[in-house]
């Protein structure tokens, strides 16, 4: 694998977060190659790359941003998530307190392509030292001209603003976060009309993830195939992985889309404490694989969708036989419940009855009829619903109880 990374090259340098260490390694050089190449270009260049979007839905970026309509008479949007609230996801955390001037050079670009003047930046509110590293880092770059009017000397403008959240995790789906923005209520909005067509106030408007935009810069100083070098055909460059759990080592490891999973939690992870017994691949929507089921397994989107999981946001739980699944859920259900937006009947009740049913089930009270309710209510929560935290319940209730049903039933055996 190449020496330098697309992602996390500087996170080992001393003050890696403050903008002369940036530009010492190579930082912002890519906007002398920016201003030179029409909107277009970079859209072009961009969708070449294969670049999909890194908070979780897989998508095109190129793609996404080629929907933005011209000529609107209306300013385009970029609205940076940085909300990062998947339970087991903590990788956009660390892009933004060891390089945030990559994050913002990220944002010039994609900003530049779909000819954006104003762009927001939606942090999550616990978030403490990554919003000081952002804040300081945004103030280096107004001050030497890379942020404000007049960016390096180009003509061109973008502004940029931080907005903080409370801490909802539903404020991390894209039209929740743009209601929030506005100042409402962080409800998911009904789609069409999509953020492209009509996001933040009515207007053009374009949302992607931390990670999406740090890779930005890579792409625009080695080009489509230099991030082509790594990953697959159809899910090319490299990803953050979040992995905790029963690791000897967690923590944020970027690895080549199509690195082997066994691999990745041996030779990055420092192997299992314990025996392994699940994997949970993708942030804790996503269903969950046994041990046995990883053999074959690599870190894409292909494979993993193939072995009946998803990627998702990359972050990455093992767990060893110390864990009781029944009770995993529980804890799932439990969140998830809390955090649903109530706006949808299936999800705000349905997540809600689950939870007591397993709550109830961990007390000895669960009989067999309540393990079919389970699965019945998440039958009628799964694509019910304006947005997807229905199915994100619904997914680990329908795997964990298929893969580990033996435990379950001992749980719900009156």
């Amino acid at each position: 694998m190449p020496c330098e990374l697309p992602l996390t090259s500087r996170f080992e340098i001393p003050e890696s977060h403050t903008l002369p260490v940036s530009q010492a390694y190579r930082g912002y050089e890519t906007l002398a190659t920016l201003f030179t190449l029409s909107p277009q270009a970079v859209i072009e260049r961009v969708k070449a790359s294969g670049l999909r979007g890194r908070g979780g839905a897989g998508f095109s970026t190129g793609l996404k941003w080629s929907f933005v309509p011209q000529n609107t008479g209306k300013p385009s949007y970029l609205c940076v998530n940085a909300d990062e609230s998947e339970p087991g996801t903590f990788k956009d955390r660390y892009l933004l307190e060891r390089d945030p001037h990559q994050l913002i050079e990220g944002m010039v670009i994609a900003a530049y392509a779909i000819s954006c003047h104003h762009a927001y930046i939606y942090i999550r509110g616990e978030f403490m030292l990554p919003r000081k590293r952002l804040e300081a880092a945004i103030t280096e770059a107004y001050a030497a001209g890379l942020l404000g009017k007049n960016i390096a000397g180009s003509g061109y403008d973008l502004e940029v603003t931080i907005h903080r959240g409370a801490g909802a995790y539903i404020c991390g789906e894209e039209t929740a976060l743009l209601e929030s923005i506005e100042g409402k209520p962080g409800k998911p909005r009904l789609k069409p009309p999509f953020p492209a067509v009509s996001g933040l106030f009515a207007s053009p408007t374009v949302v992607n993830n931390v990670e999406t935009l740090s890779a930005l810069p890579y792409i625009l100083r080695h080009g489509a195939d230099g991030y082509r070098q790594f990953g697959t055909e159809k899910s090319p460059g490299t990803k953050l992985f979040s992995a905790s759990g029963h690791l000897k080592r967690p923590g944020v490891y970027e690895v080549s889309m199509g690195y082997p999973l066994k691999d990745f939690l041996e030779k990055e992870c420092g192997g299992v404490v314990g025996t392994l017994k699940a994997v949970i691949p993708g942030g804790s929507s996503v269903p969950v694989l046994r041990a046995d089921e990883i053999d074959a397994v690599t870190l894409d989107y292909e494979s993993i969708a193939a072995a009946g999981s998803m990627l998702g946001s990359g972050g990455l739980i093992a767990l060893n036989d110390s864990v009781n699944m029944v009770w995993a859920l529980e804890n799932l259900a439990h969140f998830y419940a809390h955090e649903s937006c109530g706006q949808c009947t299936p999800c705000r009740e349905g997540t809600a009855w689950a939870a007591k049913i397993l709550h109830r089930a961990l007390a000895g009270h669960g009989t067999r009829k309540d393990l079919e309710l389970l699965l019945t209510i998440s039958k009628n929560m799964t694509g019910k619903t304006i947005c997807v935290l229905a199915d994100a319940l619904a997914m680990p209730i329908d795997s964990y109880i298929a893969k580990f049903r033996d435990e379950f039933e001992a749980c719900f055996n009156r």
